[in-house]
């Protein structure tokens, strides 16, 4: 597990810092398969899951890390794959929490 999945989120307002570009770069070494849109201000990863049922279950644990951090993805499902997409709304990019979420769930999964 990496140090990423060890923290917790830290409650976001507008005064949250943006994680920048060069830091991003760096984070995103610790998330396999996780691509960044700097434009957008989102990391996404999808997940190819065995079946339709995996795939629910994969969904459930997500949404259990996402309320026990209170920061929540986007997700978009279908049989056998679920893309996540994390950015922080209240700062229009991303923070800290996205990257920890993100490693949450890679950590969920080995």
């Amino acid at each position: 597990m990496t140090d990423l999945a060890k923290k917790r989120c830290a409650p976001c307002t507008g005064d949250t810092p943006r994680v920048p570009p060069e830091e991003v770069t760096r984070l995103l070494a610790s998330l396999p398969g996780y691509k960044a849109d700097l434009l957008v201000g989102s990391i996404c990863k999808t997940y190819e899951l065995d079946d339709f049922y995996e795939t629910m279950a994969f969904v459930n644990a997500v949404a259990y890390i996402a309320h026990t951090e209170d920061h929540h993805p986007d997700l978009a499902v279908s049989y056998g794959r679920c893309v996540v997409t994390y950015s922080t709304h209240a700062i229009g990019g991303l923070s800290e929490n996205d990257f920890i979420c993100a490693a949450k769930i890679e950590a969920l999964l080995q």
